[in-house]
């Protein structure tokens, strides 16, 4: 099945808001099986929705359009697909009884606006929301499915699985692709590129290997379509011989940082962390995932040397001598959280973040972790690259990854 994603709203188009819809969706669709072949942003005009929907519909079995769903008189999605579809809007019996159950415990706030969102092209669908006053609705056209969404993130991020995925298996089931994933860890992708060419070599028709590299790790996509897929299991097994030597984990459908909370939720452990250069990154890593209370103690943003040595209680005799990215610091670091928070295994970061402050002995990409645990505290060095943003992201996830490795021990 292909897909096209929609975005529609000015303020995504100036930069005054992060199109995270796109990458729910896509994900969504991914890991259901579905190919994502378009994803384009649109202003609130009808002309420009009506262009993009009419490409999108060509191009592809399935669109989603998210956006210009609200009941102010700048939201004209709805008006703009009865257009396209050859309807009109009608009050709809569905949406307004949904509408008076969400202000049943205050029906003074329904105004007017409110009631515009009882009213939905005829020949729509109407989806339940649950997060608000917008229904989404489920359009059909020559064998062909278009749906529309609103805007707000959770709003969309529960009327898709909620709502639109059990839809979309029941109606293209048949045609969702299989694939397998495996994260592969510290290897530059053009040497494991190498390491595969002659596995992508025997690769059958139907058969397709994609690199999606990202900080400190390059996932591997191994996708089969129509009867290939038979030849899929087989394939992903020869694929974990040929990485043989290396440090990689499957994948389950999560993406890096649900992972990483669900094994730190099976440890039954505790930990902490003590960052540097990763500014709090660790920290946003591990709570990004909702329960991470269970085994997440907190964490210290110690940037300044008096605060390395106040709180963590690093000697500042080690700080004069070897400096604050070295070997001796990244491990009283570790230390010094594990006893501040009580945790069972805490991780430290110290290095070189960039793009300045580095020095030929210590040049910028330079990073120390330090782990600590019940059997002692380790810490080693690493040299990742010269761009900020990449140092952050590779230091935070090596740094979870050592973590994890010490635990699992």
């Amino acid at each position: 099945m292909k897909a096209c994603i929609i975005t529609i709203g000015d303020e995504i188009l100036l930069g005054q808001i992060l199109d995270t819809n796109s990458r729910f969706i896509a994900r969504e669709l991914a890991a259901a099986g579905a190919e994502t072949v378009e994803m384009r942003s649109v202003s609130d005009g009808r002309d420009e929705i009506l262009h993009a929907v009419a490409d999108a519909m060509r191009s592809a079995d399935a669109v989603f359009v998210t956006g210009g769903l609200g009941p102010t008189k700048d939201d004209i999605t709805k008006s703009a697909l009865a257009d396209y579809f050859g309807t009109e809007l009608a009050h709809n019996k569905q949406a307004q009884q949904w509408l008076e159950e969400i202000f049943a415990a205050n029906p003074s706030r329904m105004n007017a606006y409110n009631q515009t969102q009882a009213w939905l092209p005829k020949s729509c669908t109407p989806l339940r929301n649950m997060k608000g006053t917008a229904s989404g609705m489920w359009f059909e056209k020559d064998g062909k499915v278009l749906v529309s969404l609103p805007g707000v993130p959770f709003e969309t991020e529960y009327l898709f699985p909620a709502e639109v995925m059990p839809r979309i298996r029941a109606k293209f089931g048949e045609r969702l692709l299989r694939y397998k994933m495996v994260t592969v860890f510290d290897i530059p992708e053009a040497e494991l590129a190498m390491k595969l060419a002659a596995f992508e070599e025997i690769l059958p028709k139907g058969v397709g290997l994609a690199y999606l590299p990202s900080a400190g790790f390059i996932r591997l996509r191994l996708t089969a379509k129509g009867p290939a897929e038979e030849s899929l299991d087989g394939l992903f097994e020869q694929l974990l011989n040929e990485l043989s030597g290396l440090r990689f984990t499957e994948q389950t459908g999560e993406n890096e940082e649900e992972s990483f909370a669900r094994r730190l939720r099976q440890s039954g452990k505790t930990v902490a962390c003590a960052e540097s250069c990763t500014g709090g990154n660790i920290a946003r890593m591990i709570t990004a995932v909702p329960g991470a209370s269970a085994y997440f103690l907190g964490g210290v943003v110690a940037y300044a040397n008096h605060v390395k040595q106040n709180v963590l209680g690093v000697r500042a005799e080690d700080l004069e001598a070897f400096g604050a990215v070295s070997e001796s610091v990244a491990l009283q670091m570790a230390e010094g959280v594990r006893r501040v928070t009580g945790a069972d295994y805490a991780v430290s970061t110290t290095g070189v973040a960039g793009p300045d402050g580095g020095t030929p002995e210590k040049p910028v990409g330079t990073v120390w972790i330090g782990v600590a645990g019940p059997n002692g505290s380790h810490a080693e060095k690493f040299t990742f690259s010269r761009t900020r943003e990449r140092n952050i992201g590779r230091a935070s996830v090596k740094a979870i990854a050592l973590l994890l490795e010490e635990m699992e021990k």
